[in-house]
């Protein structure tokens, strides 16, 4: 049995072991999960709407259910062994295939950089980039109302510190967060911060540091395969015309509103 990958290319963290893999020559499987299930989300792209999942047959949530204990994705199996969590794919890929040192160096200096930095990403970028998503188009997609305006303007506030924080301790003046070539630090980084590129706040252009960051990340993946894995996301204001069922918007409403509290 082959290497499996389950992913939603919805999914920053999805997404970044789809590069990574991708870019890697990494043989795999890939199996369609959609995030969410029996809701707008979970219904395959209309034909020609430029959104559909690159090499994703019918939907394969119910099997990731089972290979991830934590019932989530990404999640990974090879053979008879499975694993979850983004970090733990992506180093578990990097070891097996014995991809290039810059991904995650030997030098245990540099491989410390990378490990602060992802150690870093989660309660600072992460906290802060995906909301623009959820407030811009998720949220209103479920209530039927748009957010306060204050609501994104609180959210990009806490991202504009993060960003700040990003290129002055870890960017710097190098080509790449740990030197000047690209790590798993830098793709974990950039497919967080096209969360808000994708509804139209679009962090990089009052940033020359950052941006140019940005095309150097794309340039060391190939431009081809970044934006074939964030066409997805780049096409989610095609989501606002949708006509969601009314239970599944009582249901769900909720539990959306309570991520940005």
């Amino acid at each position: 049995m082959g290497l499996e990958l389950y992913l939603d290319l919805l999914s920053q963290p999805c997404r970044s072991i789809y590069i990574f893999a991708r870019s890697n020559n990494i043989p795999f499987e890939f199996k369609h999960v959609e995030l969410f299930k029996d809701s707008v989300l979970g219904k395959k792209p209309a034909a020609g709407s430029g959104a559909e999942q690159p090499r994703a047959g019918p939907s394969n949530s119910e099997g990731a259910g089972k290979v991830s204990l934590l019932k989530k994705v990404p999640a990974l199996k090879d053979g008879d062994f499975t694993l979850a969590e983004c970090t733990a794919i992506l180093l578990y890929l990097s070891r097996k295939y014995n991809t290039p040192d810059h991904w995650y160096p030997s030098d245990i200096q540099q491989r410390a950089r990378v490990d602060e930095y992802l150690s870093w990403h989660h309660a600072n970028i992460r906290a802060n980039a995906p909301k623009t998503m959820w407030i811009k188009v998720l949220i209103p997609l479920f209530t039927g109302q748009p957010l306060p305006s204050e609501k994104l303007q609180e959210v990009m506030e806490g991202l504009s510190t993060s960003l700040k924080q990003f290129e002055e301790r870890f960017l710097q003046d190098k080509a790449f967060i740990i030197g000047n070539e690209i790590s798993l630090a830098d793709l974990v980084a950039i497919v967080e911060l096209m969360q808000p590129v994708g509804v139209g706040c679009d962090i990089f252009e009052d940033r020359p540091r950052l941006r140019e960051w940005r095309r150097r990340v794309e340039d060391a993946v190939g431009k081809e395969l970044f934006f074939q894995a964030h066409e997805m996301i780049l096409n989610i204001k095609e989501l606002s015309n949708i006509q969601i069922d009314p239970q599944l918007k009582e249901q769900l409403a909720p539990v959306l509103m309570k991520m940005l509290k």
